[in-house]
């Protein structure tokens, strides 16, 4: 059987397919109509169109000469532009997918009724999102993709649940604060569609965490991160590499991001 096609919107005119293989980019410009393709299993198939069905596909402009490289004082530069802004969204959704494989992995003994079944979707959806920036700065930017990051988690106890689930929404709380602030430092409008619907997706992983831990049924949009005007925190690259860190063993500098 066939396995199933993910279709994006690149412009109305344009459809970006993921399936089987991945498809260079060349130097014509009519290369931009061409598929970029990834494998998908049929199961996150359909967990992948409810997260982020419709996006506009991602093509990489204005690549700088050194988005990866280590300087001696900063650590590994995520780059600068767009190009950068997909590097750093990458580097945390390589954190957030390694936290969530472990944690489904090797289970918490606690977990309540259906707990595990909802962290395996956050986990898949996490994967996903990862695997999507890849394959597309891989295609339409070669070379300047950062490398595979090294988790730390040491100071998660995977075996408790109040250790794992405040730990991912510590994860989640970040990540939507992230997107949040980087998105004005977006300067192709199809980033910021992706972007968007990739954020709603980590406020829902939010939100069902926050009611995990809560008794009170009221905490889901704690005060901590929807101030009185009623808008979700936002964060800034440098601030959000500094906070996760701790949990990353390669050093990252975030510096040059969106600049």
């Amino acid at each position: 059987m066939t396995a199933p096609l993910v279709i994006f919107n690149l412009s109305p005119n344009h459809t970006t397919l993921m399936s089987d293989k991945i498809q260079p980019r060349g130097s014509d410009d009519t290369t931009f109509a061409q598929p970029l393709y990834t494998p998908i299993k049929r199961r996150s198939f359909f967990m992948y169109a409810g997260a982020t069905a419709g996006a506009t596909a991602l093509v990489l402009a204005g690549c700088s000469d050194d988005e990866n490289n280590v300087t001696p004082n900063n650590g590994i530069s995520l780059g600068a532009g767009d190009p950068g802004v997909l590097n750093y969204a990458y580097a945390l959704e390589q954190l957030e997918a390694a936290f969530y494989a472990q944690a489904v992995k090797t289970p918490a003994t606690d977990f309540q009724a259906g707990e595990l079944a909802m962290l395996t979707e956050i986990a898949a959806h996490e994967a996903i999102h990862r695997d999507f920036l890849k394959a597309a700065i891989n295609r339409d930017a070669p070379g300047k993709l950062l490398q595979n990051l090294t988790p730390i988690f040491t100071t998660v106890d995977f075996t408790k649940r109040a250790s794992v689930l405040g730990t991912a929404k510590t994860f989640e709380d970040l990540g939507v604060a992230a997107y949040n602030g980087a998105g004005k430092l977006i300067k192709t409008p199809a980033y910021l569609v992706i972007a968007g619907q990739i954020v709603s997706v980590e406020g829902r992983h939010a939100a069902l965490l926050r009611d995990m831990l809560d008794t009170t049924g009221k905490a889901f949009a704690g005060d901590d991160q929807v101030g009185p005007t009623g808008l979700d925190k936002a964060m800034m690259p440098t601030e959000v590499i500094a906070a996760a860190q701790a949990f990353i063993t390669e050093k990252l500098d975030a510096s040059n991001v969106g600049k």
